[in-house]
């Protein structure tokens, strides 16, 4: 129905004709990637997406799949839907300047994750202190084209519809 799909659907992602979930990373206010004070992420130089601005420090996997890439500093995660989207999750701006203070690394690369499961533990509080944005943006950087249909604040919902 329309009001179900306005209710729970904030972007819309569509891979070589397949259509997946893709849940929140984290609790806090879902933003157009286009609204992301770093021109990298909102020119859209490493793909499209959307960004969160995080109410708390747990980051969880939007998907299922295979954790394909942990920074060495622990700002981001690269993973591998099942259905073969590639996600980037960058954990706050210029983070990778803390060189991991304030970033507890739950996985490794080649892990299997669920959607839920956690990946990094955020101190949003360091970061901050230091300067530092917490808004987070999530990449697609296997091209797929995201359209953005609700901001605001979200928790662990699905923010998208595979519709």
């Amino acid at each position: 129905l329309p009001s179900q799909k306005a209710e729970s659907a904030a972007t819309e992602v569509a891979y070589k004709g397949v259509t997946e979930e893709v849940e929140t990373v984290a609790d806090g206010q879902v933003i157009a990637i286009d609204d992301v004070k770093d021109p990298v992420f909102s020119q859209k130089m490493m793909g499209d997406g959307f960004a969160i601005e995080p109410t708390e420090g747990v980051v969880q996997s939007p998907v299922d799949g295979i954790v394909e890439v942990v920074f060495p500093t622990g700002h981001a995660v690269g993973l591998r839907s099942d259905d073969g989207s590639e996600i980037l999750i960058h954990l706050g701006i210029d983070t990778v300047e803390l060189n991991g203070k304030g970033f507890e690394v739950s996985v490794k690369q080649g892990d299997r994750v669920k959607s839920g499961d956690v990946l990094v533990k955020v101190d949003l509080d360091y970061v901050k202190s230091a300067g530092k944005k917490t808004v987070s943006p999530v990449i697609f950087t296997s091209g797929e084209k995201i359209t953005l249909l609700k901001k605001g604040m979200v928790s662990r919902e699905k923010i998208r519809d595979p519709n």
